[in-house]
């Protein structure tokens, strides 16, 4: 099966850049999972939400189509970091308690994984998919921000569209469960923003179509902004959207 690869080429780039996610986010995972025993993560990339997830289940089966990315994830025991897609699971029928997908649902075949998500999941097992849209930077980085985020605009890849919207529309396979709100914060240096930046796949894009690289032509711009603080406060609009298998038993 092929699928979108947008991240195999910058996968070091990607694995050392991305924030972290909020630990009360997968604290609420746990909780509402009928379970600790089994979580599946499909689209793990280099294992960002796959730590957290490992804290708080007795196992964890993450995969990724990208060998480059699984390559990059870090060694924990309970996890089994597998390459596969996510409409094709090698975990058996009616046995994980959840199914996690980090910021990479609108890269999949939504049709084939909520019909794995199916099978795989046990009677009341929950499904939580969730993603961060634009950065939010401090005021004084906003020119910068800007003049780096319309010139790579153009090269963003359809599916970045869904992240706009926080996946609304999408035809979800099972009764919702309503999400707390979550907040996604990080307090960075600045090498660690223009390695972000990098990391994105339409900075790649741009890269290839222009010859040029946007993050270090608008560095200057940032470094002259960014005063002499050693570390700025970053922050992303954090949606999230859960959904139980019915069977569920209190």
């Amino acid at each position: 099966m092929t699928f979108p690869d947008h991240f195999s080429a910058v996968a070091t780039q990607y694995a050392a850049a991305r924030p972290e996610y909020p630990p009360a986010l997968f604290d609420w995972i746990a909780s509402i999972a009928p379970s600790p025993a089994l979580c599946w993560e499909a689209g793990c990339g280099s294992g960002q939400a796959t730590r957290d997830l490992a804290l708080r289940f007795d196992r964890v089966h993450a995969g990724d189509p990208s060998a480059a990315q699984i390559a990059q994830a870090p060694m924990i025991d309970n996890v089994d970091f597998v390459v596969e897609p996510a409409e094709r699971c090698a975990l058996p029928d009616a046995s994980a308690d959840v199914a996690c997908v980090a910021q990479a649902l609108h890269w999949f075949n939504r049709d084939a994984y909520f019909a794995e998500v199916a099978r795989v999941l046990k009677p009341g097992g929950v499904l939580v998919a969730w993603g961060y849209q634009d950065i939010v930077v401090p005021e004084a980085l906003d020119a910068a921000n800007t003049q780096l985020q319309d010139a790579i605009r153009a090269h963003w890849p359809p599916q970045r569209a869904d992240v706009d919207a926080g996946y609304a529309g999408y035809d979800w396979p099972f009764e919702p469960i309503a999400a707390p709100a979550f907040e996604l914060t990080a307090d960075w240096p600045l090498p660690r923003l223009l390695g972000y930046f990098a990391s994105y796949s339409a900075s790649k894009r741009h890269r290839e179509t222009t010859g040029r690289d946007i993050v270090a032509d608008t560095a200057p711009l940032f470094e002259q902004a960014w005063g002499d603080a050693s570390t700025r406060r970053m922050r992303w609009p954090l949606f999230v959207h859960a959904f139980r298998k019915p069977g569920f038993k209190e």
